[in-house]
């Protein structure tokens, strides 16, 4: 994989780690006092709106909100424009995991991140993630892929683009995604889930992880000049079944059951 592509895949979407580290938590299989920094590695986070509270406060601060859950009862929700499995009717939540592309569920609230942009009195600029909370009402997800099934998918999906976009000749133009594409058919990624996870939720997360970055860097470095709007139009058709796939792998193995 080449080293922007790499680079663009050092970052799995936040809330894979905060669905993840707060069911082992929540499964007694790691300690509370671990589950801020795994969450938040070398970021700040706060949380927004928690019950009880009037201004923003630390992410170790926030958590204890899902402290009489039990580990199914918070779930990854990876939603996308037509696409809004997972979440409730109409309302903020939904709109906020729509604009996000990503909450953490539970039967009572959901938590939504947003990514604050700030620069320093000497001109540094750097970031804070805000984790809202939502509340809700007896929710309850509706039907969830496994990971058996989903990793299927996600590797019939994976070969079908990586098809398509060899006869693009995707190479001549975006030479990092060729790349990272054919990488990815080998799933040896070092991306990890907490304890509790049996092995196919690993391997599943580790894939999807490092296939979600790279396609983050399709969508948001466009092609130059050498590619038409055609091809373009060409490029993302053979992308889009290869991003639900992925999406719906995450999922899976984010809310796969726990294992002691």
């Amino acid at each position: 994989m080449s080293p922007a592509a790499n680079a663009a895949t050092l970052t799995a979407r936040r809330s894979t780690r905060f669905v993840a580290w707060v069911r082992a938590w929540r499964a007694g299989l790691v300690p509370f006092d671990e589950l801020a920094d795994e969450i938040a590695g070398d970021e700040e986070h706060l949380v927004a709106d928690v019950p009880g509270t009037w201004t923003d406060v630390p992410l170790g601060s926030g958590l204890p909100v899902f402290a009489k859950l039990q580990p199914d009862d918070v779930r990854l929700v990876l939603p996308a424009p037509g696409d809004p499995r997972g979440l409730p009717g109409p309302g903020p939540l939904t709109g906020a995991a729509m604009l996000a592309g990503e909450a953490v569920m539970t039967p009572h609230f959901g938590i939504v991140p947003e990514v604050r942009r700030h620069t320093s009195g000497s001109g540094m600029e750097f970031e804070t993630v805000l984790w809202r909370v939502h509340p809700v009402s007896g929710h309850r997800p509706g039907f969830q892929m496994g990971a058996a099934e989903a990793e299927s998918e996600l590797t019939a999906a994976l070969a079908e683009a990586t098809t398509q976009l060899t006869r693009l000749d995707v190479a001549q133009w975006r030479p990092e995604l060729a790349g990272a594409l054919q990488a990815l058919r080998r799933p040896d990624s070092t991306a990890t889930l907490p304890p509790g996870f049996d092995p196919r939720a690993r391997r599943l997360f580790a894939r999807a992880s490092i296939l979600d970055q790279v396609l983050t860097l399709a969508e948001h470095n466009a092609p130059g000049g050498a590619v038409n709007t055609y091809e373009a139009q060409q490029r993302d058709a053979a992308l889009r079944p290869l991003t639900a796939a992925c999406r719906q792998a995450l999922v899976a193995a984010c809310n796969s059951p726990l294992h002691a």
